[in-house]
């Protein structure tokens, strides 16, 4: 018998967005690696983010994978290569507003 992969099974209502916890190097390194990164840099986020709630639910299952796996990424990788690069690209978006509002907090006190 060959492994299964792991499924997760995540109880967010469609309108419900889940956040980000965990180790934001670890979630951004995964995306690097996957080639996410970039193409969310040349992006108009904006432009993007009008149309964000037509993935929300796949958004918040993104999240929800990444905080899960945020402490291994070969597994974290591995999880999100099951999402499109639209989805990965939210998620890189999001993993960038955490970064950006932590530093701010950070340089504040």
């Amino acid at each position: 018998m060959g492994n299964a992969a792991l499924k997760l099974e995540f109880d967010t209502q469609p309108d419900e967005v889940a956040h980000l916890q965990g180790n934001l190097q670890n979630m951004f390194d995964a995306l690097y690696q996957l080639g996410v990164i970039d193409p969310v840099l040349e992006m108009d986020w904006n432009e993007a983010m009008e149309h964000a709630d037509i993935h929300r639910g796949k958004i918040s299952s993104a999240i929800q994978v990444a905080n899960y796996f945020h402490n291994d990424i070969d597994k974290l990788m591995n999880e999100l290569r099951q999402f499109d690069e639209t989805v990965l690209g939210y998620l890189a978006m999001e993993v960038a507003r955490e970064f950006a509002d932590f530093h701010s907090r950070k340089e504040i006190h």
